[in-house]
Order: C-alpha cells, then sequence, then structure tokens
C-alpha cells in the first residue's frame, strides 16, 4: 500500500516554493520600477550598474517563481487531489 504522502514534497520544500511564488508580484513590481529607472538615462553609470545587477538577481527569482508554479499546475492536472485528500 503507498505511502500517504508519496509523490507529495516534503513541507519544506513547499513552504520554499510558495515563499517564492508569493513573493513574484513583489519581486515583479520591484524589477519593472528598476526597469524605468535603468531606460529613463538620468543614473550615473555605477548606479546603473548596481540596478542592472539587482535586475538580472530579480529577474532569475521570477522565472524560478513561475516555473515552480507551472509545475505545481502540472501536477495537479496529471494527481488531481482525490476527496479522502480533502478535510471534511
Amino acid at each position: 500500500m503507498p505511502s500517504p504522502r508519496a509523490g507529495k514534497p516534503d513541507a519544506a520544500t513547499t513552504t520554499e516554493e510558495t515563499d517564492a511564488v508569493s513573493r513574484f508580484e513583489t519581486d515583479l513590481g520591484e524589477l519593472e520600477s528598476i526597469v524605468g529607472r535603468i531606460e529613463s538615462g538620468e543614473l550615473p553609470l555605477e548606479e546603473s550598474l548596481r540596478l542592472f545587477e539587482r535586475g538580472t538577481s530579480l529577474a532569475r527569482q521570477c522565472r524560478q517563481a513561475l516555473q515552480t508554479a507551472e509545475l505545481r499546475v502540472q501536477n495537479l492536472l496529471e494527481n488531481p487531489p482525490d476527496a479522502t485528500d480533502e478535510a471534511p
């Protein structure tokens, strides 16, 4: 008989993934702000480089959050929760 947790990620992984996905909107907003500031052309080169570095980090985090969300959706589509998994 399979374990009730078979095929499910452990709690730590789920929490980390949930945190990354929940930060997505905040990170995306910061990234958009950075892009606007850089595109304005009014920043000194050093500040532009610092913001560019931060922007690349945010872009990577956003991409990972989207991939995590996509995997969660795929998992739900392939393994829909059955009635026994739901609380009464």
